[in-house]
Parts: structure tokens; C-alpha cells; sequence
């Protein structure tokens, strides 16, 4: 099962440009697609509805997307019609196979004086694959406030870990003659987190090495399939204003799994020829 996250940065690349197909062309071929900043009529580039776009260039997958908010761009009365017109930003997982459920989290949020600060989200969706079934999620956090990261990540971890306890999405729903969803403990959290390796919202998702035995492996925690899988070099961000810069490279984007998938990681790079965005479409493969 081969996967892939990326923060498309609204389609904007490397040389400011708006292409969505070297987006697609980018993360065509994976099983299950993480995206974020996935958008709707946004000044940024062109009012291009991302959605729509990224539905067509890639036909043969079933797309889920969770806008964090809604802004009005000119709504507005035609020929007493209300035609209602918002930027939309948010996250996109499409699939090979049928989505079964998802859903929404939106992640806690202070307002900010200074550093636009606009609504988080992680994207849940429920997907049968040759492991089981697994809860994928596309997640983009605060890119300012590492206070406000930690926030969202021990929200995040209570969601992951609680999902069986708090019946998901929606549950219960026999009684309207659908069959019953499974509620797998398997997960798999990918994205743009904007926070560096052992940073201290890193070690409320992932935890820290122990002197002696290293990176713990426990049902509490998620696993940094970077880490598990020994790849040190990993840089997923470009500083557009300085891309030739080594020293302005991140990683930021991270997959994380559940405990009870780490013995099924088999390898993890970045896309380094990507130009598609500031950020790298990064890869995983799991068997």
C-alpha cells in the first residue's frame, strides 16, 4: 500500500505560479492522498476551485473534503436567485477504494492580532485497505504558535485514541436500516504539522527516545514512520524566497501511525523533485 501527503500551498509553486496538474501528476499512483490547503475561490491563486479540479484530473478516486471555513467573496441576489459564493480552505483525502465515513475535526484556535491566523483541521476518513480497516487523516496545524500546536495535538491524540469509545463520525445507525461501521484502533495521521522533530508537540503525539530503549512503542502513542524507519534527512519544506538555500529546509510534514502498524512500514521519502509547491509531496509504503 503505497501513500502520500502534501501541503499544495493552494496550487501556488516554487515559481509563483498556479498549476494543479503538477500537483496531481505529483501524487498519482498512491492508494490513499493526503492534501492540504486545498481551496475554493481564493484571491491567492485565481479563485480556482482546487476541489473540483483535483476531482477531475484524477477520476478514478473517491475524494472526501472538510473546508475549515467559509468566507463570503460575493454572494449574492441574481434575478432573485441567492447564489452563494465563499473562499473555502481545507483538507482532501482521495482513495482508490470507497470512503466509508468522514468527517471534519476542527482544531482549537486563539484569535491572533498580528500573523493571520485562520481555522485548523484534520479530515478523518474511514477506508478499507489490505491491512483492515484504518482511519486516515489529513491534518494541517497552526503555523505561528507552538502553544496553540501543542493545543491542537493533544486534541488530535484524544480524537485517535478515543474513536471507538466516542463512535466515530456517526454511530448508531442500524436503526435508519445501514449496517453498522467497524471502529479499527489502526490509524494513520499524515500532513503539514509546521513543528520540528522533538519539539514539544511532537512528543505529545510521538514521545521522546528513553536513554536505553529507545523510541517507545506503546498503544498511547503515535509512531513517526520517519523516525521507525531510520530516515534522518528527511526535509519536506522549501523556503520559496530562498529555495536554493539548504539552510531554510524543514521537515514539517510527517506520517504518523498507530502502535499496531509499525511492524507493517517498509520505507518513507520525499518527492525532491516537486516544484508544485513549497512543501515536498512526502511518500510512504507499508505491506
Amino acid at each position: 500500500m503505497l501513500l502520500v501527503t502534501y501541503n499544495i500551498q493552494y496550487g501556488i509553486g516554487l515559481d509563483g505560479r498556479y498549476d494543479v496538474d503538477r500537483i496531481t501528476d505529483a501524487v498519482r499512483g498512491a492508494d490513499v492522498i493526503a492534501l492540504q490547503e486545498v481551496t475554493r475561490n481564493n484571491p491567492r491563486n485565481g479563485d480556482h476551485d482546487m476541489v473540483a479540479e483535483i476531482g477531475e484530473a484524477l477520476p478514478d478516486y473517491f475524494v472526501a473534503y472538510g473546508s475549515n471555513f467559509e468566507v463570503n467573496v460575493g454572494s449574492r441576489l441574481d434575478a432573485g436567485r441567492a447564489v452563494t459564493r465563499t473562499f473555502q480552505l481545507g483538507n482532501m483525502v482521495l482513495s482508490k477504494t470507497p470512503i466509508h465515513l468522514s468527517r471534519n475535526l476542527l482544531l482549537p484556535r486563539s484569535r491572533s492580532l498580528e500573523a493571520m491566523n485562520f481555522q485548523r483541521g484534520a479530515l478523518e476518513a474511514l477506508i478499507e485497505t489490505p491491512l483492515g480497516f484504518v482511519r486516515f487523516y489529513s491534518t494541517h496545524l497552526d503555523h505561528r504558535s507552538p502553544v496553540e500546536r501543542q493545543s491542537q495535538i493533544r486534541f488530535l491524540r484524544q480524537r485517535l485514541l478515543n474513536y471507538a469509545l466516542e463512535g466515530g463520525g456517526l454511530s448508531g445507525i442500524p436503526e435508519i436500516g445501514l449496517p453498522d461501521l467497524p471502529y479499527p484502533e489502526a490509524f494513520i495521521v499524515m500532513g503539514d504539522f509546521n513543528m520540528l522533530p522533538g519539539s514539544p508537540e511532537y512528543v505529545d503525539l510521538a514521545g521522546r527516545p528513553d536513554h536505553e530503549f529507545g523510541m517507545p512503542l506503546t498503544a498511547d502513542l503515535a509512531v513517526d514512520a520517519a523516525q521507525r524507519l531510520g530516515v534522518s534527512d528527511l526535509v519536506t519544506w522549501v523556503d520559496p524566497k530562498r529555495p536554493d538555500d539548504a539552510g531554510r529546509h524543514k521537515c514539517i510534514d510527517y506520517v504518523f501511525t498507530s502502535a499496531s502498524l509499525a511492524g507493517s512500514l517498509k520505507r518513507l521519502w520525499a518527492d525532491r523533485q516537486a516544484r508544485g509547491s513549497d512543501h515536498l509531496p512526502v511518500w510512504v509504503e507499508l505491506g
